[in-house]
């Protein structure tokens, strides 16, 4: 439990800090030409080396290991949420021009709906990379979890564990990425 609350915050701070990212260089070429670079020198930045830089700023494992998942999980919100608010059609712009929407209008009734299909693609996969990043977060700094298990019993030389741990990680993985896909579908219907 201690991975999955964990991995449930720092995936909810990559998500609100990703997604009005995302919007902003969807919206704004001006923006995209500023942060852009920024964003693709920090992107593939690795969780080990996020790390060390959380627990700095921290001094703690808990808000060190939620600072490098957010770190890690946002940049596929980030990235396909400005690829949906691009991808929306121009004709959709064009009748709330016509309508003359308010901004806020505009971006209930006309970019999230129009932009949900990219940004749900980009929360399954930060969902996927917070689940991996949590496993190195908790072997690194001993914090209890399905990591620090998997390196104790590494230290320990325990192999039976050690594939059980693996397994583990892999079905919850598996279980996060059909939750995901249910909560997508109910916002479908919506």
């Amino acid at each position: 439990w201690y991975s999955l609350v964990r991995v449930s915050k720092g995936y909810a701070l990559a998500l609100l800090v990703g997604t009005p990212l995302g919007v902003l260089l969807g919206v704004s070429k001006t923006f995209t030409k500023s942060f852009d670079p920024i964003i693709q020198i920090l992107r593939p930045v690795s969780p080990l080396a996020w790390l060390p830089l959380g627990l700095v700023l921290f001094g703690k494992p808990e808000p060190a290991g939620i600072f490098t998942i957010a770190m890690c999980a946002m940049w596929p919100t980030v990235l396909n949420t400005a690829l949906g608010v691009r991808s929306i059609p121009q004709d959709f712009i064009n009748v709330a021009r016509v309508l003359q929407l308010s901004r806020s209008k505009y971006l209930f009734k006309i970019m999230l709906p129009a932009a949900l299909p990219y940004m749900f693609t980009g929360f399954r996969l930060s969902l996927g990379i917070a689940w991996l990043v949590i496993v190195a977060a908790e072997m690194l700094t001993g914090a209890p979890g399905v990591g620090g298990f998997l390196w104790q019993e590494y230290n320990s030389l325990i192999y039976s564990h050690i594939l059980l741990s693996i397994t583990a990680i892999g079905v919850i993985g598996f279980l996060l990425d059909r939750l995901m896909s249910v909560v997508e579908r109910k916002f479908k219907t919506v």
